[in-house]
């Protein structure tokens, strides 16, 4: 298996390109101005309770407030990925809220649709192996580390790391096969971590950022680059010297994995063809290898898929078996699509229908199957009565065609613009509304030059109506600065 990190740094953009066989598998960009705060620890005041929805507007020192559930006032967020030692399961402290309490928080989710960042008070350092909560005493390993032996050795290191800690503690999956010694340097960086924190909360006053988590590549290195990754190339000589300093510190041997691209004449994404497969990601159509496809289109409230059968060719194949073969390429693209686009929220997923119970299982399996390489927590609800997959996504920042893209200022977001017949109407319903409140005798109307040539070419007659009716003489004006959809009606004298 062949995976590779690409890492390219532009005038004013970060952008990441993780490949397996040459296929884009994940994809991450930062621009300067949207750099996120996901991570970010603050020393906050609560400046109001709303018990009706049981939840706090704190400030960190950000545009909007932050909002504060009750249910993340204590908690590890997705505990269910991990396992814990039931005798080290010792809640923390209840926490009081009051109104102009001091309190530490941590950003879990981006500010968002004009609402503030999403708050914990569960703080969670995350390191290389390991997941430092500092508020808890838990002992956890991740249950990607499925192997019996293996989970039997972490845990003994973690325990007798845990013996001098008072901390709560989990093992992520990066920690599969490491010695003792570099979990307990990566232990005591975290440790070191969380009292310089705490240093800093006791010479501030609220609301002052206290720490900020890892730029975008820093983060990549922490969560991505392992012994399954081939070589990891940036063209940049000073990021590759602070990626050398990063990864030395960590995981040495990984250094030598590292490379630095020097060709200045084809860029590195050009040379790996990465950039027509970024353009792919926002394509609304994507096409399968079995001659399917999938529709994607995302809404206000949710994110609709839509798996076609297309050109693809049944040959010797029974129709409930051609179905399943497009519904498993389709799962396993509709997983990868989700990862490169970084959708979130609520997702129904409707594949062509199967008679069979046991090949939906299969589907439902090979779907949660290829959703396991998500860093992001996803749910698979199940199918409903209407016979669509309906899950989740977490969210915990901006996606990237948000990133890349804004609403279109000519179709305002709709995504299309009435056609000129329509548009036509429009003019003549709105001219007749202005006649009667203009007094000249002349009249200019502008109008975008195809809505002016339609009428010219095939309304002259209803111009020359308008023009007895109201006694005025109107004339049809070209203005390519108009939107096509917009009239602008000017008195003359």
């Amino acid at each position: 298996m062949s995976k590779e990190i690409l890492i390219n740094i532009g005038e004013s953009e970060k952008r990441i390109a993780i490949l397996d066989k040459s296929r884009l598998q994940d994809f991450f960009i930062e621009h300067p101005h949207d750099k996120t705060i996901v991570g970010n620890i603050y020393k906050a005041r609560i400046k109001d309770i709303v018990p009706s929805v049981g939840a706090a507007f704190v400030d960190i020192g950000q545009p909007k407030n932050g909002f504060l559930y009750l249910s993340d006032i204590s908690g590890l967020s997705n505990k269910e990925d991990f396992d814990f030692e039931s005798d080290q399961n010792i809640q923390p402290q209840e926490l009081k809220l009051e109104k102009n309490k001091e309190i530490l928080v941590q950003v879990t989710k981006e500010p968002f649709s004009g609402k503030g960042a999403r708050l914990t008070t569960h703080i969670s350092l995350p390191g290389r192996y390991f997941v430092l909560m500092p508020f808890d005493r838990q002992l956890g390993i991740s249950r990607k580390i499925d192997d019996p032996e293996e989970r039997l050795r972490i845990k003994e290191i973690l325990r007798s790391i845990k013996e001098t800690s008072d901390y709560g503690l989990i093992v992520r999956t990066a920690a599969w096969g490491r010695d003792k010694k570099a979990l307990s340097q990566d232990f005591y960086f975290l440790l070191n971590l969380w009292q310089k924190i705490k240093n800093a909360s006791n010479r501030s006053y609220p609301p002052s950022l206290l720490y900020e988590d890892y730029d975008l590549v820093l983060r990549t290195l922490r969560d991505y680059f392992t012994e399954e990754i081939t070589r990891l190339i940036v063209d940049s000589k000073f990021e590759y010297r602070r990626i050398y300093k990063f990864v030395s510190t960590f995981y040495r041997p990984l250094t030598k994995k590292l490379q630095l691209y020097k060709d200045r004449k084809i860029p590195l994404f050009d040379k790996f063809r990465v950039e027509e497969q970024i353009d792919e990601i926002f394509d609304k159509k994507i096409y399968l290898n079995c001659g399917g496809h999938i529709i994607i289109e995302q809404t206000e409230g949710l994110i609709v898929v839509d798996v076609n059968s297309g050109g693809f060719s049944k040959k010797k194949l029974e129709q409930e078996e051609a179905v399943f073969v497009i519904n498993t390429e389709a799962a396993k693209e509709i997983a990868r699509q989700l990862r490169l686009r970084d959708l979130s929220g609520i997702i129904v997923i409707d594949f062509i229908d199967m008679q069979k119970e046991s090949n939906r299982k299969k589907l439902l399996k090979i779907l949660k199957i290829a959703l396991s390489e998500d860093k992001a927590k996803t749910d698979v609800v199940g199918i409903s009565r209407l016979g669509v997959v309906e899950m989740t996504r977490e969210r915990t920042r901006r996606s990237v065609e948000s990133i890349f893209y804004k609403d279109c200022p000519y179709c305002c977001g709709r995504g299309k613009v009435k056609s000129e017949s329509s548009i036509v109407n429009y003019v003549f319903r709105y001219l007749r509304k202005e006649l009667n409140n203009i007094n000249s005798r002349n009249v200019k109307v502008y109008v975008h030059p195809s809505i002016a040539k339609m009428i010219l070419q095939e309304h002259r007659a209803s111009i020359r109506n308008l023009e007895s009716i109201f006694r005025k003489k109107i004339l049809i004006l070209e203005d390519s600065t108009l939107h096509i959809e917009a009239v602008k009606v000017l008195g003359v004298s």
